[in-house]
């Protein structure tokens, strides 16, 4: 018997170029290679649509975000709010399929009581109100910060209706653990990506690689911390790509000959850089949720060096060179431009994410719970 199940995206999943829709994505193509007829229900605000999701699922619903919503009134969480539509809540109510709410963005109607009989499922894909809180520690301007800081409290307490999922699928090890301190039915569904096979080159690169979307403060100050703390005495070769980067870190840049900043890289580009380079250098300052692209780091890269807050409990560390301050980084940075990366390498890379992150493999936890 064919399996039905509705998915409510926070988002546009198509196409798969940031975070959490690369996740979102790539679980509805597993999903629809495994017999699994898809209801799509997307919130859109100004991704264009795209024929590609109606070759996955059997239909697709768009559904206008309510982004003319004041953020800074009412107790619901913004993200919350603005994802919020009666037409929604009457395709759910055309059969008794199960439902997958895609973070807790799209968790209006997880409490709504003429859902109460539904088998409801809840992927998790950060810890949302400490994730705005980091948000919040970043931020300089005054309206971004407070609006961080009162989203995070309006997370804290609407994290509370995913007392109403039957199971809730974290993410990552760490907010598996986080959860668990809180609700019933948490388990661990690892992240959906694209990658099918290691594509990781052997021998040499000549350059370090730096990627992320420089719009959100996390990875600008990852950014700036590896121009101004890192890179600054090194002369290897050092490349930052990402969207919007702030005035702060394009006049670092401007300091240093031997680092480039390209601002408007394609995902195409991006994966050649990653391919390319000798080292892809990854420190994070936020250990919610996982990182993506590490996944696609180790997948399509040599080397990669990252902190603690990357790698811990991920079962990626040992893949991984992992140091915590600056001039760990640098010692780690000088000794991998110049070791080669070889088929020993290559070959434990690939057994360790066949075993923990393979899309048909995972797929089946989430039909399992079904």
């Amino acid at each position: 018997m064919v399996k039905q199940l509705h998915v409510i995206s926070f988002d546009n999943p198509f196409p798969p170029n940031y975070g959490g829709v690369i996740d979102v994505y790539y679980k509805l193509k597993a999903l629809f290679e495994a017999g699994v007829e898809i209801n799509l229900h997307v919130f859109e605000y100004g991704r264009e649509r795209s024929a590609e999701l109606s070759k996955i699922c059997k239909t697709v619903n768009y559904y206008p975000r309510r982004t003319f919503v004041n953020p800074f009134v009412g107790s619901l969480p913004y993200i919350v709010s603005t994802r919020n539509d009666a037409t929604l809540l009457q395709n759910l109510l055309k059969d008794k399929a199960p439902i997958l709410f895609e973070g807790l963005h799209s968790c209006f109607f997880l409490n709504e009581p003429l859902l109460a009989n539904r088998l409801k499922i809840v992927r998790m894909h950060n810890i949302e109100h400490d994730y705005y809180r980091k948000l919040e520690e970043v931020e300089s301007n005054f309206f971004k910060k407070y609006f961080f800081a009162k989203e995070a409290d309006r997370l804290t307490r609407f994290e509370e209706i995913l007392n109403h999922a039957n199971h809730i699928l974290a993410i990552s090890p760490n907010d598996v653990t986080a959860l668990k301190s809180r609700y019933k039915n948490v388990s661990l569904l690892p992240a959906f990506h694209a990658n099918q096979n290691v594509t990781s080159k052997t021998g040499n690169g000549k350059f370090v690689f730096y990627h992320g979307n420089l719009s959100v403060g996390e990875n600008d100050e990852a950014a700036r911390f590896l121009v101004n703390q890192v890179f600054n005495d090194l002369t290897i070769r050092f490349i930052i790509a990402g969207n919007n980067p702030s005035a702060a870190l394009k006049k670092a840049v401007e300091n240093y000959p031997h680092i480039q900043l390209l601002q408007h890289a394609t995902t195409a580009e991006i994966t050649q850089l990653t391919q390319d380079a000798q080292v892809n250098v990854l420190p994070t300052f936020q250990s919610t949720g996982i990182k993506l692209k590490l996944i696609n780091v180790l997948y399509q890269g040599r080397w990669c060096v990252v902190n603690n807050l990357m790698v811990e409990n991920t079962g990626l560390a040992n893949l991984c060179s992992v140091a915590n301050t600056a001039q760990n980084m640098k010692t780690e940075l000088k000794r991998l431009i110049e070791l080669p990366f070889d088929e020993n390498n290559l070959s434990n890379r690939k057994q360790v994410l066949k075993t923990a992150f393979c899309n048909q493999t995972n797929v089946k936890i989430l039909i399992g719970l079904m």
